[in-house]
């Protein structure tokens, strides 16, 4: 293709994505982090779904465990709306992620669920409307996409943590209190003992590649990270403290997944990479497969970086909270990850 003719057509390509081509490169990895101030007792959080719709059940919860963390609720204008598999349209969704920010009572946002929708608002986000206000971002799974494009394009310090809609057992709410309410540095959190986890089966923990490796955070959820491969708000993972975790996916689907992103992106110049729990990532059926053990060494183990399989987070109900961008540790003979600043102000 003549020089000219490919310019034309890539200048074309970002339109169609309404993102300069140049804004990635620019924002990647060059902004400074902002902290927005700590969750407190009395301060008023907007509920959203950015993603998928919820049951009443869910909803529920999500009021239950706001109410019982001391917060006021105030839910979006489109909370409830419903569009096939998403919460409402890709404009409500967007319309309610701006009212959540601009909004000047509303003190953090706090996804009620993932499921799946915030990778489709991307190229549709004005992220100086975010950029403008320093708020608390909460939730897990799908919202993996929004944390990892917020924080390229604004350098916000969001968390990957418990949607509202989570379980909270103890130590879930003693990782979210030690992070997002009353910030302790340097905070460890340790791979849980089986015994003390009505989960127990899910918690085998086991090292791929031993050492400590450190960097600040970037990761989210498997499937949306080479969702992302590819695209203009795919993050690098240079030198960065890569954590990982999946649902319900068959062990030949983690590997090619795992194989997209060692293609695509620079997952293999990683400081690290700290696996949570792959839960119900078996294989099905009948069919020769991999374990899911045997998959991750498999992909992982020939980069020569740490890494550790089995740290508290997933789609569990023990989980640890991230902030994403902030300097952490990990160490496998450990079984630790340690937060070495706060994510809050």
């Amino acid at each position: 293709m003549q020089r000219r003719t490919f310019l034309s057509a890539a200048g074309l390509s970002a339109l169609a994505w309404r993102t300069p081509l140049f804004r990635h490169m620019e924002t990647a990895d060059t902004l400074k982090l902002h902290k927005a101030p700590r969750l407190q007792a009395g301060m008023t959080v907007g509920l959203i779904a950015p993603a998928s719709s919820f049951t009443p059940e869910k909803y529920e919860a999500a009021r239950k465990n706001l109410t019982d963390l001391g917060l006021k609720i105030v839910e979006s204008p489109h909370l409830h709306e419903k569009n096939g598999y998403l919460a409402g349209t890709d404009e409500q969704r967007l319309s309610d992620l701006y009212w959540a920010f601009e909004t000047p009572d509303i003190d953090a946002v706090w996804c009620i669920r993932g499921g799946y929708g915030c990778s489709r608002l991307l190229p549709m986000i004005d992220f100086a409307r975010i950029r403008r206000h320093r708020k608390v971002f909460i939730g897990y799974s799908d919202v993996t996409a929004l944390h990892l494009a917020i924080q390229q394009h604004t350098g916000l310090v969001t968390f990957h943590g418990p949607v509202a809609a989570s379980e909270f057992p103890a130590n879930t709410l003693q990782h979210f209190r030690s992070v997002l309410m009353e910030p302790v540095t340097p905070y460890i959190v340790r791979i849980p003992e089986l015994a003390s986890l009505p989960e127990e089966e899910l918690y085998q923990p086991f090292i791929i590649t031993p050492g400590k490796a450190s960097g600040p955070l970037c990761g989210g959820n498997l499937t949306l990270l080479a969702a992302l491969v590819g695209t203009p708000f795919a993050p690098s993972f240079r030198n960065k403290l890569v954590f990982m975790e999946d649902v319900g996916e068959q062990p030949y689907r983690i590997d090619r997944m795992l194989t997209q992103m060692l293609q695509g992106s620079d997952l293999r110049h990683a400081a690290g990479i700290a696996l949570g729990v792959f839960a119900d990532c078996k294989a099905k059926g009948n069919d020769p497969s991999q374990t899911l053990a045997d998959t991750l060494r498999d992909r992982l183990g020939p980069l020569g970086i740490p890494v550790l399989y089995g740290l508290p987070f997933g789609h569990v109900a023990h989980q640890m909270t991230f902030p994403y961008g902030i300097p952490a540790e990990m160490d496998t003979t450990a079984g630790s990850l340690t937060l070495m600043e706060r994510g809050v102000i």
